[in-house]
């Protein structure tokens, strides 16, 4: 029996993505950056895959096998250069032929077809074909809107991204809304309150002033964590920005994923700073363990998963691979330039003073109330993560698509914008569920905020997980081990950079409220 098989073939000609074009219903062209090796006919007669484009493929439980290409490159003549012409553009066109004499092919005759229930040695002869066509109207400069404006869905990926926008904004609102409004009455009131004794009865959040910012629970793991996820911050605004500006474009292969690797690199003192100085402001006093947790531990995972999936690239034999010599200046960028920043950035963040606080924090911690259950960790943090998913993943879907489908992403304004209202969803979504909980008389704040908004890295990760089964044919042990690899370094990258937002817009809101009330 033949094993079925879902591979593509992609092709690069002069840096440029060589595109499969074909009609679909009603009338319109779809193109793909690759082409099929190969596509399946069922028992009942249904093309699978690429045959539903050949009526030639008719033959049930049949597999018709691609190995001919018409390759198309169009080209634009310049004047007065030495070159005097440059590639435009590169289609091709694959075929099925089973050629009467395989060792000198003449690309005629009946499709490739293999039963399913053949046996034995088949012998397949690959050919192509190259043929040049001059196109006047097409530029240099303008020579990837051919790929840009065949991209599949494009219109419903601009439909869905201004619905989540709008939908997003409006929610976003109603929190800011609801937010100063609720913040408003209750300030008025304890301000307006009289001196006398039974006119100080406190309640609400105002009173646990005296535990909002009692040291948590292990300090320095959440200052390790704000450190290394300030530093993706950081880098993913900037990284985005360039990207927007068009220096990171599609045609410049690598430069995005480049970027991002160096300004990670160079943003190791920012990391530094912002760990020390949260943990100082815990009462932490082991700043050589924090400042060597904030060089080492999470790049520690991300790279031990990266080079587990790359010794798994090695054992396949595939050329994506990153050869041993990039790896080790991988890892000279991070000892010798990344940490001693960090240690830097350490070191002046040990060297200021703790942060200040708006009022004092009592010796004996006050008990807190029996919670109920929607005012409970658990409950909050799992709520927390979903409205900030649900700006960004049809986003997701796109991105996922370029990683795992081979499809090309260029919104990058999109993305930026996205970006934009993820930060400002994480920070009001987190706010909001802070309030609800210091209302509860509940002050333990800092862990549950960065857990609530970088909870959207686990909704992420279930949406890999649905994505993989549902859009990807992947098989083979070693496929699904990469996948999912690949997508845990992505959600961890995901969950620092989100509970950062979190753990800074409920510190931002607590320092506000608590400075504004008068609560000596």
């Amino acid at each position: 029996m033949v094993q079925r098989c879902h591979s593509a073939i992609y092709r690069i000609v002069d840096n440029m993505p060589v595109t499969w074009c074909y009609d679909v219903e009603d009338g319109q062209r779809f193109c793909n950056p690759g082409f099929p090796i190969g596509c399946y006919i069922t028992d009942d007669g249904r093309p699978k895959d690429a045959c539903v484009i050949n009526s030639e493929f008719h033959d049930k439980d049949t597999f018709y096998i691609f190995n001919h290409v018409d390759i198309k490159i169009y080209y634009h003549v310049v004047e007065n250069e030495a070159l005097g012409a440059r590639l435009v553009a590169a289609k091709l066109e694959p075929k099925s032929y089973k050629h009467t004499n395989p060792d000198n092919p003449d690309c005629s005759g009946v499709p490739m077809d293999i039963s399913n229930k053949a046996s034995g040695e088949v012998k397949i002869a690959y050919t192509y074909s190259v043929s040049f066509q001059e196109e006047k109207s097409i530029r240099w400069a303008s020579r990837w809107d051919y790929i840009l404006e065949s991209m599949p869905h494009t219109h419903i990926q601009w439909f869905s991204i201004m619905n989540s926008l709008v939908i997003v904004l409006f929610l976003s609102g109603m929190v800011a809304m609801i937010m100063l409004r609720t913040l408003h009455k209750d300030i008025a009131r304890y301000n307006q309150m009289d001196s006398t004794e039974d006119a100080q009865e406190e309640f609400g959040w105002k009173l646990v002033h005296g535990d909002i910012f009692r040291p948590p629970r292990k300090g320095m793991l959440l200052s390790v964590f704000l450190g290394s996820g300030t530093q993706i911050l950081i880098m993913t605004f900037v990284t985005l920005f360039f990207a927007c500006l068009g220096f990171l474009s599609p045609a410049n292969r690598g430069a995005l994923m480049t970027c991002a690797v160096v300004l990670w690199v160079l943003l190791g003192t920012p990391a530094g700073y912002v760990a020390a100085r949260f943990y100082k402001s815990f009462g932490g006093e082991k700043w050589k363990t924090n400042v060597l947790l904030t060089s080492f531990l999470c790049p520690g995972i991300v790279f031990a998963d990266f080079f587990i999936m790359n010794l798994i690239l090695w054992g396949e034999g595939s050329s994506a691979a990153i050869p041993f010599g990039t790896l080790v200046a991988i890892l000279a960028l991070w000892f010798c330039i990344s940490v001693p920043l960090t240690f830097i950035g350490a070191y002046f963040g040990f060297k200021k003073n703790a942060i200040e606080h708006p009022v004092r924090t009592n010796q004996i911690p006050r008990q807190i109330p029996e919670q109920s259950f929607y005012t409970k960790p658990l409950p909050g943090i799992v709520m927390g993560g979903i409205l900030p998913f649900g700006c960004i993943f049809i986003q997701l879907f796109f991105i996922l698509n370029s990683i795992w489908s081979h499809q090309m992403y260029y919104m990058f304004g999109f993305l930026f914008l996205v970006f934009i209202i993820l930060v400002i969803t994480c920070s009001e979504a987190t706010i909001l569920l802070c309030y609800f909980h210091l209302c509860a008389e509940d002050y333990h704040w800092q862990w549950r905020s960065f857990l609530t908004s970088g909870f959207t890295a686990v909704y992420f990760l279930i949406y890999a997980i649905h994505y993989f089964f549902s859009k990807l044919q992947i098989t083979g042990t070693a496929s699904t081990i990469l996948y999912f690899g690949y997508t845990m370094i992505m959600v961890l990258i995901f969950f620092l950079f989100t509970g950062t937002i979190g753990f800074f817009a409920c510190f931002w809101f607590v320092t506000k409220i608590y400075s504004v009330v008068k609560v000596d």
